[in-house]
């Protein structure tokens, strides 16, 4: 069923190893590293994987991060990508933990925690941003925080924070947006992607109750998503809290069929499309295999 879709990934492979964001594009560091992700959930072409870890290799700077490219060295939000793209292996090992080490050591700017403050959430938890020196917020904190569980880091004291971030981010009546909750105290909107790649960071780290209020913002989601980044979220995270029914099983398929009216997918959503329909029990399914 993924076949075609994942000839199209393949199609994306340059000469010199990496894959681009579309097809006749130029490399992209975010695209690698989905791309092995989505060439690992059965149709798995050894060479293509190899190159593709290989390639992400070059973006590593001597402090362990990895940058979209070395004209932005402090644009370094890939890094916990690429420790997904290296789980496993062992030619790769000492890569992958120079990327850990320099998660453990690194956060955003987090002044302390205002009362006064016209945003709603402690500005103080620390997470991970986008960029060097900026706030923390919701999907960088939650692929960095997925990075060091699959990487045996899950109980560092920045996994544990990390997760009261994400719990901090909650909006009250369930969800997460980019990562504020209240501003001169009215409530925001909570939007499926984020609240599915925070829901999946939080598998197996919070009891049911803590996200409930979420999951049943994302069950209702779910009926009208057809977009792929939100729609592949959220169908990661409620198979990885066994909530996601059958009955949505030809939404992936549909939203790929998509592409023949709206153009192509990048690398990054249509491999997160791939995953999605391939996995189980949510993205960590992918992390125990080579």
């Amino acid at each position: 069923m993924m076949k075609p879709y994942i000839d199209t990934l393949s199609q994306r492979r340059l000469d010199e190893g990496g894959f681009a964001a579309v097809e006749n594009g130029s490399y992209r560091v975010e695209a690698t590293a989905w791309a092995v992700l989505a060439l690992k959930t059965g149709y798995n072409d050894p060479h293509l994987i190899e190159s593709a870890r290989m390639r992400l290799i070059s973006n590593q700077l001597d402090n362990g991060s990895i940058c979209v490219s070395p004209q932005n060295p402090n644009v370094w939000w890939p890094t916990p990508l690429a420790v997904f793209a290296w789980q496993g292996t062992v030619e790769y090992a000492i890569y992958q933990s120079r990327a850990i080490r320099f998660l453990l050591d690194t956060t955003g700017a987090h002044p302390p925690y205002n009362p006064e403050s016209p945003v709603g959430h402690d500005t103080a938890i620390k997470g991970w941003p986008w960029t060097a020196e900026t706030h923390s917020w919701v999907e960088p904190t939650a692929l960095s925080l997925m990075a060091l569980q699959v990487s045996g880091h899950g109980q560092h004291k920045r996994a544990l924070e990390a997760t009261d971030l994400l719990l901090n981010r909650q909006l009250p009546s369930g969800g997460w947006n980019y990562g504020n909750t209240t501003v001169f105290g009215k409530e925001l909107r909570p939007m499926p992607e984020y609240t599915g790649v925070a829901l999946q960071a939080l598998v197996g780290r919070v009891g049911r109750p803590a996200i409930a209020k979420s999951l049943d913002y994302l069950k209702h989601q779910i009926k009208i998503l057809s977009t792929p980044f939100a729609l592949g979220w959220a169908v990661l995270a409620l198979k990885a809290w066994g909530e996601f029914s059958e009955v949505y099983n030809g939404k992936i398929i549909k939203s790929l069929n998509q592409q023949s009216r709206y153009g192509t997918y990048d690398t990054m959503k249509l491999s997160l499309l791939i995953i999605a329909n391939s996995v189980a029990t949510g993205l960590m399914d992918l992390f125990n295999k080579g």
